[in-house]
């Protein structure tokens, strides 16, 4: 069974292709250079991004979340408790268990390096419909997830 597909459609998922290479390599940039600005490793600044934005973890979430080694979470946590950006607290229902949760407040001193970012985004939103944004929201979740089955592929070879 063959698959034809239009010249023009062919451009547009080449060129979705390289868009999306384009949007991640931006924002692996982003994130480095701001991880660096605070001090941070990248590791360390995805964490804290993890931690904002699903709350307090276990170790044992950190790790399924980062993908990275159960020692490798303890040496990180540790690292982001020296700063203060984190701090380990007992599950009250299960005082066994030790949840990483991020410190409010950790980046109000800092909060205009984010200004660029959220405001060029801000600019970029207001030029789409709430249908467009819709539509732009279910790409952006659906590929994500896509990204994450990968990973665990990939994950899985080793």
């Amino acid at each position: 069974m063959s698959t034809d597909i239009s010249e023009h459609r062919k451009n547009l998922l080449e060129a979705l292709v390289w868009a999306g290479r384009e949007t991640s390599n931006a924002a692996v940039m982003y994130h480095t250079a701001m991880s660096g600005l605070l001090g941070l490793g990248p590791s360390e600044w995805k964490t804290l991004d993890l931690l904002q934005r699903h709350g307090p973890l276990t170790a044992g979430e950190l790790a399924q979340h980062t993908g990275l080694a159960p020692a490798s979470v303890s040496g990180l946590v540790d690292r982001l408790e020296a700063k203060e950006l984190v701090r380990r607290v007992r599950d009250t229902k299960d005082r066994r268990r030790t949840i990483v949760e991020f410190v409010p407040d950790t980046f109000a001193g800092s909060a205009h390096v984010f200004e660029p970012l959220l405001n060029g985004l801000a600019q970029l939103h207001a030029e789409y419909t709430d249908e467009q944004l819709e539509l732009i929201l279910g790409y952006l979740t659906r590929a994500a997830a896509v990204q994450r089955a990968a990973t665990a592929e990939l994950e899985s070879l080793r």
